[in-house]
């Protein structure tokens, strides 16, 4: 059971972490999408590509945040938080943000051990709508 209650917490914090990087951004999503563009110029990566990203992000750190604060969709939405954080992690060695990469592996790590120990899920929506 304590193991059950450990694995609520770690999911809670990474959901919170991702939910409220998107609530905070969302509202200045222009800012945001402006202030991501500014931070990658001098990265190869183009426009084309960082601004989308930039406009995306905050919904998807919300949506997948929610998810993972409810215990919806547990899985997947680990899965996909994962693909994102890969995708900052590698857009943060290409401008060589180290700080940044640092915090990135940290949500990393808990995606891993979310992933690893699912079968402890047991405080989720998704064990209510399994029975």
């Amino acid at each position: 059971m304590n193991n059950q209650i450990a694995y609520l917490f770690a999911r809670l914090a990474l959901g919170v972490s991702l939910a409220g990087h998107g609530l905070v951004r969302i509202p200045k999503l222009t800012g945001f999408s402006n202030w991501m563009l500014g931070e990658f110029e001098k990265s190869w990566l183009p426009d084309a590509l960082v601004r989308p990203f930039s406009l995306a992000l905050p919904w998807l750190e919300l949506l997948f945040g929610a998810l993972l604060i409810l215990g919806l969709l547990t899985r997947p939405a680990l899965a996909v938080t994962g693909l994102i954080m890969l995708a900052l992690i590698f857009g943060s060695t290409t401008i060589e943000n180290w700080n940044a990469v640092s915090a990135q592996l940290g949500h990393m790590v808990f995606v891993v051990f979310l992933l690893y120990e699912l079968r402890l899920n047991r405080y989720a929506l998704d064990s209510i709508i399994k029975k």
